[in-house]
């Protein structure tokens, strides 16, 4: 199935459209974004036990997603009907309400597209030497531009804190012209975007500081960020 593999994406790239069946029906891809941020991440199959607390607590932290205009969805290997009791069991075990939609890519159909399949790992595979979807995390913007792409190793789950921080980066760099620096949280310090001459942040940043000609700090409350919603 090698020659099926899709040309990798990169940051910058548009997501893929696709139609597919999920737990809450049908979905086209690109309208199920419409002016939304999306955050979709990968699962390689149904009852995995790191998925399942990765599931349990994207469901409980929904709602700040939702504050800041960001939809999820989930995908796993498997059909929309075995999802179905699997998310029961994610419930049960976490205390969520799981209402977000998961695709049932049994035929690797989207992963082939958005290139979640594991190419080196020969160990991680099903029983019929299939290579399984791994766990990767796209964040895409209203553009439908893919703008975040991580992968974590089976062995590892996610940080959902993590990719609501990257939201809140994003969203708050394309709004104010700025970049965040190392382990920045909202309410931190964050960096003059290297594009704005010291004339305009004069005006835009009037307590900016120039630490180096590349690299100009300035203040900006949490109220300001995308976090304040």
């Amino acid at each position: 199935m090698a020659e099926e593999r899709a040309t990798p994406l990169r940051l910058g790239s548009i997501a893929p459209n696709f139609q597919a069946e999920t737990t809450n029906g049908p979905i086209d891809f690109h309208e199920f974004i419409g002016d939304k941020w999306v955050v979709l991440f990968s699962h390689p199959e149904d009852y995995t036990p790191v998925c399942t607390t990765e599931l349990g607590a994207f469901a409980k932290l929904e709602p700040e997603f939702t504050k800041r205009g960001v939809k999820l969805i989930g995908l796993s290997a498997n059909t929309v009907e075995s999802h179905g009791g699997w998310i029961k069991d994610i419930d049960e075990i976490s205390g969520s309400k799981l209402t977000f939609p998961i695709i049932g890519d049994k035929e690797r159909k989207v992963a082939y597209a958005y290139d979640m399949l594991d190419h080196q790992d020969t160990t991680n595979v099903d029983s019929k030497g299939i290579a399984f979807t791994i766990r990767s995390v796209f964040i895409i913007d209203p553009k439908k531009t893919i703008r975040l792409i991580l992968s974590y190793p089976a062995s590892t789950g996610r940080n959902t804190a993590e990719v609501l921080r990257v939201v809140d980066s994003l969203q708050t760099g394309d709004k104010h012209r700025i970049t965040t620096p190392i382990n920045w949280v909202p309410g931190d310090d964050v960096i003059v975007h290297p594009a704005v001459k010291n004339d305009e942040a004069k005006v835009l940043f009037p307590d900016f500081k120039i630490v180096k000609p590349y690299l100009r700090f300035t203040p900006l409350p949490k109220e300001k960020t995308s976090a304040a919603v």
